[in-house]
């Protein structure tokens, strides 16, 4: 008799033992659904179908309240240029809204349709999130009912670029399906507290500075330089001549009359290489360094002009 390979007689035990072991599976199974009900049963109710009027066109989308006193999240996407706005929820309280700032950006926006004791959502924290871990996208595309989808988070830390030709940076990544119109509702985790905005999701933490931005100012303030840029690779012995830690560089293809770099003496040609004394290795660096905190504060930018490396001093302006 030939002798029974050990990964046969393995596999002949964990079939014979694949009883015992149902149950568990079947308890694990429980737990995932009973996760993605609560979820749901939770946060399904703050959930609002979106109808948009356009000029010409009728968008639709999502959004959730995050305030008992009717104020709701969507994507700037969803309600942008929109001349009415009206909020359905699924228990039929439809409502129309008023926009209270939008930042194209990162793609978020605030809407308000007021009243008091609306069910809203629990906004969470982005900081904890890990690949993995259960994500449950809900929409309220049609307006009588709300849709639910679940995965995992696949993906953190990715970077999406909005209409608006921006970075939107700490976009969280999910398997969980999108429904159509589902944009602007919200991602969440296991306890039902929201994580992230769909569409790709920007993560909660991003959307919670920049709520705060519209609720103050109606906007989100950025700094503006007044040039056209290009990326562009940096020569490795321009970088080593001038100790750079740079890869790249922002070359300038042109500059404002009248504006801030115009007055600072950026020229066409010139390649940018600081500022605010952090590396730009890019457009987006130059984005991302132009917080509103820089608008009106004299700032460091460092050029690299026919073979010169210059300091300049800037004062960005509100764009």
């Amino acid at each position: 008799m030939e002798p029974v390979p050990k990964f046969l007689l393995d596999e002949s035990e964990r079939r014979a033992s694949g009883a015992s072991s149902a149950p568990d599976d079947g308890r694990l199974l429980d737990a995932y659904s009973a996760a993605v009900v609560t979820a749901a049963e939770t946060v399904g109710p703050a959930v609002a179908h979106l109808e948009v009027e356009l000029k010409g066109r009728r968008g639709t989308g999502s959004g959730f309240a995050f305030t008992p006193d009717g104020l709701l999240l969507t994507n700037s996407h969803v309600v942008h240029g929109a001349q009415r706005i009206r909020a359905t929820f699924a228990d039929g309280l439809s409502r129309d809204a008023d926009l209270v700032g939008e930042d194209p950006d990162t793609d978020i926006a605030v809407i308000r349709i007021g009243g008091n004791a609306l069910p809203a959502v629990v906004l969470g924290s982005s900081r904890g999130v890990r690949v993995g871990q259960l994500a449950i996208a809900i929409g309220n595309p049609y307006g009588f009912q709300h849709t639910v989808t679940a995965g995992v988070v696949s993906a953190l830390g990715r970077s999406l670029r909005a209409q608006t030709g921006r970075l939107i940076d700490d976009v969280l990544q999910t398997d969980a399906a999108l429904n159509p119109g589902n944009s602007g509702g919200p991602l969440v985790d296991s306890r039902g507290e929201v994580i992230g905005v769909i569409c790709f999701a920007t993560a909660i933490d991003t959307v919670k500075w920049v709520v705060l931005q519209l609720l103050k100012n109606g906007k989100v303030r950025r700094g503006y330089l007044g040039l056209a840029g290009a990326n562009l690779p940096l020569a490795r012995r321009l970088a080593r001549h001038f100790e750079l830690d740079n890869a790249r560089a922002v070359r300038v293809e042109s500059v404002e009359a009248g504006g801030p770099a115009r007055g600072a003496g950026v020229e066409p040609g010139d390649l940018i290489v600081r500022f605010a004394e952090q590396p730009v290795n890019g457009i987006d660096d130059l984005h991302r360094l132009l917080t509103g905190e820089r608008i009106g504060a004299e700032s460091g930018l460092t050029v690299l002009r026919r073979a010169q490396q210059l300091e300049l001093r800037v004062t960005p302006s509100e764009r």
